[in-house]
């Protein structure tokens, strides 16, 4: 019976490996048998310079359970780069994880309500302008002073429209007690996005988290007690930083063109299912050259992650 049993996992799958499309095979494809945590309620750390996104916290899973990769700001790795969270969902009985990705538009995350601008569709937390990208204080917390400038503003109407549920603090989408939300059309669209995987300063920082004892949920009962990143992951260069010296003229050598590095990315597809297929290789993200770093003004207190996405 149990080699019989065996067998039919193994076809299944074969069978879910056949569906998936070649291009899918840039991320780690995770299947469990049973649910996430909750999301835990934490505080969002003030951003301490402009050019860096946030990404939300998530439950990932390792040898020993479900372990939290805390929230942290990173560096975009290009220019009008959006960030689309992995998630959690129900597939034939298993709970199977979609890998977050970097695009043009954010695509579907199940629904989850990850808070400060992912409310479970799209993101509410800023928009590019010109070559850098503004934030919405509505729901995200940012520094104070001259540097912001126009980068800043504030919209409260477009976090309400992104809500799917807005108390809930469910991890997965799908299943027995998971979040009810099918792609939009627009989410739809955003498949067909060229996409590209979490970026090195992602990888190192999940894996950080993995090794971390303190960050699986049997050691500390699903209440990481970090839950976000105080200080930002990689900030020493971001797109911003790089498209800015990308175009800078040479006056001397009378250079009049200029190069943009990384304005488009390699495919990537979102997440498929494999049965405790842990480990995995992605391709490397394009090294940009670190500019110096800049000192980060400073800010007030921070809001917490609450179902809503709203400051506390």
């Amino acid at each position: 019976m149990i080699r019989y049993f065996r067998s039919a996992r193994w076809v299944l799958l074969a069978l879910l490996i056949l569906a998936i499309p070649a291009s899918s095979f840039a991320g780690v494809f995770i299947s469990v048998g049973f649910a996430p945590p909750v999301l835990p309620v934490y505080v969002q750390p003030i951003c301490p310079e402009p050019g860096l996104m946030w990404t939300p916290g998530y439950w990932a899973y390792g040898a020993d359970g479900y372990y939290w990769v805390p929230g942290a700001w990173v560096p975009a790795p290009y220019v009008g780069a959006l960030w689309t969270p992995g998630y959690w969902g129900w597939s034939n009985g298993l709970y199977v994880f979609h890998d977050g990705y970097w695009g043009p538009h954010v695509g579907y995350y199940g629904g989850v309500n990850y808070g400060f601008g992912y409310g479970g569709i799209g993101f509410a937390g800023g928009l590019w302008r010109g070559g850098f990208f503004s934030y919405n204080t509505a729901v995200m917390h940012v520094g104070f002073g001259g540097a912001w400038g126009s980068r800043v503003y504030v919209d409260h109407a477009v976090v309400e429209r992104g809500f799917v549920a807005r108390d809930s603090h469910v991890a997965f989408s799908g299943g027995p007690g998971g979040i009810r939300h099918d792609p939009s059309p627009e989410e739809r669209m955003a498949e067909h996005d060229q996409h590209r995987g979490p970026s090195d300063v992602q990888q190192h920082h999940a894996e950080a988290a993995r090794v971390d004892r303190t960050s699986y949920a049997k050691n500390n009962g699903g209440h990481p007690a970090n839950a976000a990143m105080a200080h930002p992951m990689g900030a020493s260069h971001t797109a911003e930083t790089s498209h800015t010296a990308a175009t800078t003229h040479t006056t001397e050598s009378h250079t009049m063109t200029s190069t943009h590095t990384n304005t488009t990315a390699p495919g990537h597809a979102g997440g498929a299912p494999a049965t405790h297929a842990m480990t995995a290789t992605r391709p490397a993200s394009t090294p940009h050259p670190a500019p110096a770093p800049r000192s980060a003004p400073s800010g007030g207190g921070a809001p917490k992650s609450s179902p809503s996405g709203h400051k506390k």
